[in-house]
């Protein structure tokens, strides 16, 4: 299977990155996690304990430790990858693991998109959550990611931009940049969103994720996770004016594809995202 859809009708560029030029391929991304219950059950000897159980012991000692329940980001499990995907005609949204996949298949299409097509990437807190736990997951289930690790050994072109440094271009972490790459200063994805007169969260958060997964809704998680990415990238558009790359014009007409997109695409939540957007506007 793919790692992107309908690979064969998009249109790509090997020179995706131009520097000072609104780039040909963007991939916006965004990942759902829930406790890795098989660590949990090794590491706190808690076999024969229900997923809920286990679960509930692992934010429990994570409380006890930090006073906080969220958990060290090697002890998540990836159960959603969604992505947007710009090109030079097409613009689609989508998530690896609406199909209730496995977490290494998930992992797996994911590097080998960045693998095959060199994107840039986009994320809202990619290098201080979303990447990490990828890294953890992908070293975990051993998926080889030559081109995403490559920093200019076998590339030159990579040694001033790739995906790892901060400060490059190839991975941009939205609010990391924003912020001014001070924590202090970091934002709320829904917060920025709404800012711009975006739609924001719509009924759903990350702490109902947990809950949700217990409840097999993993088509609701996926779905939740696509209205991030979509908010993502109009963030990112609205970014993209503010230094330059995009005029006033170019942004609406890319704000108008992405509406288009929506309407295209005609499932509900992203019909309710659509909807939400012109109340907001």
């Amino acid at each position: 299977m793919s790692a992107y859809p309908c690979q064969t009708k998009l249109t790509f560029s090997a020179k995706a990155h131009r520097p000072g030029r609104f780039p040909i391929n963007t991939l916006v991304f965004d990942i759902e996690t829930v406790p890795d219950l098989d660590f949990g059950r090794r590491y706190y000897g808690l076999e024969g304990l229900d997923d809920e159980a286990v679960g509930q012991v692992m934010f429990g000692q994570r409380l006890q430790a930090t006073g906080s329940e969220f958990l060290p980001l090697h002890q998540h499990r990836v159960v959603a990858i969604s992505c947007l995907l710009k090109s030079r005609d097409k613009l689609r949204v989508w998530s690896l693991g609406d199909d209730g996949g496995d977490e290494a298949q998930i992992v797996r299409r994911f590097f080998e998109g960045v693998e095959q097509y060199g994107p840039d990437l986009v994320s809202w807190n990619g290098s201080g959550f979303d990447l990490p736990v990828l890294h953890y997951r992908a070293l975990r289930h051993g998926v080889a990611a030559t081109r995403y690790w490559e920093t200019g050994d076998n590339d030159q072109s990579f040694r001033w931009n790739n995906y790892l440094n901060r400060f490059h271009w190839r991975h941009l972490d939205l609010m990391d940049v924003l912020a001014g790459f001070q924590a202090r200063a970091a934002a709320r994805l829904d917060e920025v969103a709404v800012l711009l007169g975006l739609p924001g969260k719509l009924g759903m958060s990350g702490d109902k994720v947990w809950p949700r997964f217990l409840a097999g809704e993993i088509r609701e998680i996926s779905d939740y996770c696509e209205t991030d990415v979509i908010n993502t990238y109009l963030v990112y558009l609205h970014f993209e004016q503010m230094r330059g790359r995009l005029a006033a014009v170019e942004l609406e007409r890319e704000q108008s594809r992405v509406r288009e997109m929506l309407q295209t695409d005609g499932r509900p939540h992203l019909m309710e995202f659509l909807d939400a957007w012109g109340a907001a506007g």
